[in-house]
Parts: C-alpha cells; structure tokens; sequence
C-alpha cells in the first residue's frame, strides 16, 4: 500500500505543479482555455494553490518533517479538483468534468491512505532539546 500511495503521490505531485499549476502562473489569461472567463486573480490563486498543494504532496513526505502535511495538502487539492468539476460543469462541458472528477478520487485515495492506510512517521533525526529553567 506505501508504495502505491508513493507512485500516485508522486503522479499527482508532477500534474498539478508542472501541468495545472505552472500554465495558471507563467502563461498569458488568454492563452488559457478557459469557457467561462474568471478573474486573473483567481486564477492565480488557484494557480498557487495548485504548486503548493502538489509540492506539499511530496516534500514533507521526502525530507520527513510534518509528514501530517501529506494528507491536508491531498485534502485541500480535493477540495481544488471540486471547483474545477462545478466549473466544467456550469460551463457545460459535462465530459471535460470527468478528468477532475478523477483526479479528486485520486487526491482523496492520498489523504485516507496517508491518514490511516500507511501514515508517514516524522524524521529519524533526533534534536536534542535543552530543559528550560
């Protein structure tokens, strides 16, 4: 089970910071195929929110400190893959609503695996903490 939570960590980490979040915050608003148009501010937040969420899938897995962090940032970008399923819905495109329908079951397959499956322990470094006087 850790490892397939590692291999879809792993997928879930590269879409949404390279392919989903990166285009929302180096591209031009008119380059983006968007049905609806929305504010450019929004769109950087979701943008934001995107890189942070996929980073935060991955980096205090690595480096083992708050590890807690894998499951909130799975939960968060459910609630991300949310949005973007009502928004491809209100634009009508029923079809194009599947991908994030999927990609938020996957997110959420992250949070409950990473939360009771296989939870990550913290780091293996201890800090040695002087008593406070």
């Amino acid at each position: 089970m850790n490892r397939a939570l590692w291999f879809v960590q792993a997928l879930l980490s590269v879409f949404f910071v390279l392919a989903s979040g990166a285009p929302k915050l180096l591209l031009p608003p008119e380059t983006l195929p968007m049905p609806i148009p929305l504010p450019y501010s929004f769109v950087l937040f979701i943008g934001v929110a995107e890189v942070f969420g996929g980073l935060g899938l991955i980096v205090p897995a690595i480096d083992g400190v708050r590890p807690g962090l894998v499951p909130l940032a799975a939960s968060g970008l459910v609630l991300v893959t949310l949005g973007a399923t009502a928004y491809q819905l209100a634009a009508g495109e029923v079809a194009a609503a599947v991908f994030p329908v999927a990609v938020g079951l996957l997110c959420a397959f992250v949070a409950y695996g990473r939360w009771q499956l296989a939870p990550l322990r913290g780091s293996r470094r201890t800090v040695e903490r002087e008593p406070i006087r």
